[in-house]
């Protein structure tokens, strides 16, 4: 017997927007780790004639912030997706991001209280 969750199953366009994401996730994070990598370490080793112990110090410094630096972003990219993800799909299960309302009723009510104007495509009302 099958246990109903409440979950539905994700679509194909919400499966490729999830692998979107994560491929757009780790390209920022790699160009902002390289970023890092090149002004941390690469900037000074060239513009300066350090000592080998200063280089490695750099070297060291550079990398350990640049991790941290890919991290941190990797994390921040995902996160925001997974919180905008969440509130469309609560609002499209009829959750409580949008007190309880679909997402067509909310937006057509936010905006003062329903008034909508008939020249935007889409929002005008039938009798208008």
């Amino acid at each position: 017997m099958e246990r109903d969750t409440g979950r539905r199953r994700r679509s194909q366009a919400e499966r490729d927007a999830v692998t979107i994401e994560i491929g757009y996730a780790l390209v920022s994070a790699t160009a902002l780790a390289l970023a890092v990598i090149g002004v941390v370490v690469a900037g000074p080793a060239l513009a300066f004639d350090l000592p080998k112990a200063a280089r490695g110090t750099l070297f060291g410094a550079g990398v350990s912030l640049a991790v941290t630096a890919f991290v941190v972003r990797l994390v921040t990219v995902l996160w925001r997706f997974t919180a905008r993800e969440r509130e469309r799909r609560a609002a499209l299960d009829g959750g409580a991001p949008y007190g309880g309302m679909d997402i067509t009723t909310y937006l057509e009510n936010r905006d003062g209280g329903g008034q909508d104007q008939p020249s935007q495509p889409g929002r005008t009302r039938p009798d208008s």
